[in-house]
């Protein structure tokens, strides 16, 4: 899919967030097709002649928001268009991350290039310029109730084809002005409708999530690995995964979850050594891994479902249908994002919860074989206590962080826009939640894998092996106290990078073992 030659075609070809993320990364590139240029010239001259004609049309011939009653004359509709841009570029903090404001355009020229926004063919040549030449405009992360569009973050995005604002060029933030005189650019002039169509739409919202799926993605699958490292590590019982028991109660997730973790642990002489002990059942921590993982799955995979129908909707206001119709709507609404973004997010922030109670459970010293505190000498060594202090403190933050931002909404543009989603809070903190499960996840990793180490000479199953193995390359066994802050930025990055997810799929392909499950494609993002 990821082929470098190939060719995405602008509001042709179905998006998803695997191929955003493509796009976005340049592994695979996009252009416009004929017949969709046709669709957006016919869409264009549409406009002219509304302008010509001088029926009202709100945001051709008229102000914006409480100001939609204001007639303005042929002259000024361009005027208009350029004006909005500036005085809807209110944004405030620090800018979002470079990737996001790529996926930003990926996503804007995709719904541009449907043919129904009345765009000239030139700007989104433009906005495509920009995304080949890596040359991606500042948007700061502030600003947007979404609704009305994404305004303010969706104005700083196309403040550059008017020559004004800041891009990121070679690595370097420089601004527009300067980045006309190197590359002889000049200012685009913003047709009727134009400016308009650039800033309304959910654009922040969606590329927030975007990045939310490809990140709790890798969350939730190595949540799963970690997880039965610490069923081995602690000998929990491998009962609860049987497929027997989940049939019963046929929740994908589960399935997935316990399909997974049962793979993952076949072959493990740690699990034989145990088989005929007489403990009755484990904590829930581990026991209950496929209905709590299985969960953040489905609210997963409930916003990978909404996403992709956003991805390829168009989602700004007014709609050009035809020359006859013209529909002033509410596409532009970010409501159907904000919930599902505020469920994930909750979601994301249960895999950090139970995580964080495998971590204590290993620290307890219950399990045979397994020292308090994961270290034979404490008293002058504390161990790994402290390790759960930092997960404690995260998952605390991320509860407080769970708080649905769409159950909020204050009116806005005098009333006009009186119920507004939130929803670039929703992605923005579930961005945030997701980046502390992830230091959540690699604290369990160090967990686990030093309660692994007592079990020697026991070997484990052949794919859990080969993630310890990898992990002991990076961070040693710890015999006594050190700075483990060292060891968990180690395990951070392993998390952030997917490592564990490549290391299990490398080993099943050499030892020609499968761990996908019936529904492993749904939830995949590439």
């Amino acid at each position: 899919m990821a082929e470098k030659h190939k060719n995405f075609k602008y509001g042709e070809d179905q998006l998803s967030a695997g191929l955003a993320l493509s796009l976005a990364r340049g592994h695979i590139s996009g252009k416009l097709s004929p017949a969709t240029r046709e669709k957006v010239r016919e869409s264009a001259q549409i406009v002219a002649r509304i302008v010509e004609k001088g029926e009202p049309v709100y945001g051709i011939n008229t102000g914006f928001g409480p100001l939609c009653t204001t007639r303005i004359s042929r002259e000024e509709t361009r005027v208009l268009q350029t004006n909005i841009l500036k005085s809807h570029s209110v944004g405030v903090g620090k800018p979002i991350e470079k990737e996001i404001a790529k996926l930003m355009l990926v996503l804007k020229l995709h719904s541009l290039a449907k043919g129904f926004s009345g765009v000239a063919e030139e700007t989104l040549d433009r906005i495509l310029w920009h995304l080949e030449n890596d040359v991606i405009p500042l948007v700061p992360e502030q600003g947007s109730v979404g609704a009305s569009g994404d305004l303010a973050p969706l104005s700083h995005l196309f403040l550059p084809l008017i020559g004004l604002g800041k891009v990121w060029y070679k690595n370097e933030v420089i601004s527009t002005g300067e980045l006309f005189r190197k590359k002889g650019l000049n200012p685009l002039e913003l047709g009727p409708k134009e400016g308009l169509a650039l800033i309304n739409g959910t654009q922040f919202i969606a590329a927030h999530a975007v990045k939310v799926i490809a990140r709790m993605q890798r969350c939730l699958s190595q949540a799963d690995i970690i997880g039965a490292m610490m069923v081995e590590g602690l000998q929990g019982s491998i009962k609860p995964f049987y497929k027997e028991l989940h049939q019963l109660r046929p929740f994908k997730g589960n399935i997935h979850v316990a399909h997974r973790i049962t793979a993952l642990l076949k072959d493990s002489e740690i699990m034989e050594d145990h088989i005929d002990c007489d403990r009755v059942q484990d904590p829930y921590s581990l026991r209950c891994m496929p209905q709590v993982h299985g969960a953040s799955r489905a609210a997963w995979l409930h916003l990978k479902e909404l996403l992709e129908t956003e991805l390829n909707a168009v989602t700004d206001n007014p709609v050009i249908i035809d020359e006859e119709l013209t529909i002033s709507g509410g596409n532009f609404h970010g409501q159907p994002l904000a919930m599902a973004l505020d469920y994930a997010c909750l979601a994301a922030s249960e895999i950090g919860n139970i995580s964080d109670r495998r971590t204590y459970l290993a620290l307890e010293g219950n399990s045979p074989g397994v020292p308090k505190l994961l270290m034979k000498e404490t008293g002058i060594n504390s161990g790994y206590m402290i390790l759960q202090y930092t997960t404690a403190a995260l998952a605390s933050e991320n509860k407080g962080l769970c708080f649905p931002s769409s159950a909020d909404s204050i009116p806005t543009s005098l009333g006009q826009e009186d119920h507004v989603s939130m929803g670039s809070i929703s992605g923005r903190k579930a961005l945030q939640v997701i980046g502390n499960v992830e230091k959540i996840l690699a604290i369990e990793l160090l967990t686990a894998a030093q309660a692994f180490e007592f079990r020697k000479p026991l070997k484990s199953g052949k794919l859990l092996d080969e993630v310890h193995q990898a992990l002991r390359k990076k961070v040693p066994f710890a015999e006594k106290d050190r700075v483990f802050a060292e060891d968990i930025e180690k395990g951070i990055q392993m998390i952030r990078e997917g490592s564990l997810l490549q290391l299990v799929r490398n080993a099943a392909e050499k030892e020609n073992l499968s761990i996908e499950s019936p529904y492993s494609a749904e939830f995949e993002v590439f």
